[in-house]
């Protein structure tokens, strides 16, 4: 059950070292098992209605539990969440995909494309401009907005260069990421009922990573 992979984070937030986590080693193996069957059905069914993934490996997809801590003030060994991106390409890919975060208190599914490079950005912003009334026909959708809501709100003050300052939709130009998210309570919810809500939730996702994703092929 899920409940494990909640349990494993909540204990590992208290604990965070090497020690404990050796310690109770099993109790994560036990934990990424879990998320493992859940991406792998994920994966099975997202594939139905976007075939662009392809047919990822689940273990490709979940991120690695320890944190990189060189450069951070942050020297906690390991990460208290543990998340999957399900993407054409892998994890690391540039692509818009599907993301699904476990979290104590802070669980969501989401998707698009975080923290692009500037030529990805550029070409999404690019995209955007010039089949506006597309993607506002996608993120303005009321189905769409009750699910998700807004795109992540971390824009630019000014346009971006490059885009002329009174072009009607500009406000949808200086997005830093296009990305959405739908929070959910694994706490509370069966393994088979997360899996229908990560399924149902990716589903209403796949025109806007579809519209992101074309904007990378227009750019090559």
């Amino acid at each position: 059950m899920s409940k494990r992979i909640i349990d494993f984070l909540t204990d590992l937030s208290a604990n965070n070292d090497k020690a404990w986590f050796d310690t109770h080693r099993n109790d994560f193996e036990v934990a990424k098992n879990e998320l493992l069957s859940i991406v792998e059905n994920v994966i099975a069914d997202l594939s139905v209605f976007d075939s662009t993934i392809g047919t990822p490996e689940a273990k490709k997809c979940i991120f690695r539990q320890h944190r990189d801590v060189r450069f951070s003030k942050n020297k906690q060994p390991f990460k208290t969440n543990m998340g999957a991106f399900i993407v054409k390409g892998g994890k690391s890919s540039s692509n818009a995909g599907y993301y699904v975060h476990f979290e104590p208190g802070q669980s969501f599914v989401g998707g698009g494309i975080y923290a692009p490079q500037p030529e990805v950005l550029h070409a999404l912003r690019t995209e955007i401009y010039f089949n506006a009334p597309a993607f506002k026909s996608i993120v303005f959708n009321e189905n769409f907005r009750h699910i998700f809501g807004d795109l992540m709100d971390e824009r630019l003050v000014k346009a971006p260069k490059g885009f002329p300052v009174d072009f009607g939709d500009i406000e949808l130009l200086k997005y830093k990421h296009y990305v959405v998210s739908r929070p959910f309570t694994p706490e509370k919810m069966s393994t088979s009922d997360i899996q229908i809500f990560i399924i149902e939730t990716f589903k209403n996702m796949v025109e806007f990573n579809q519209f992101l994703n074309q904007a990378l092929v227009n750019k090559e």
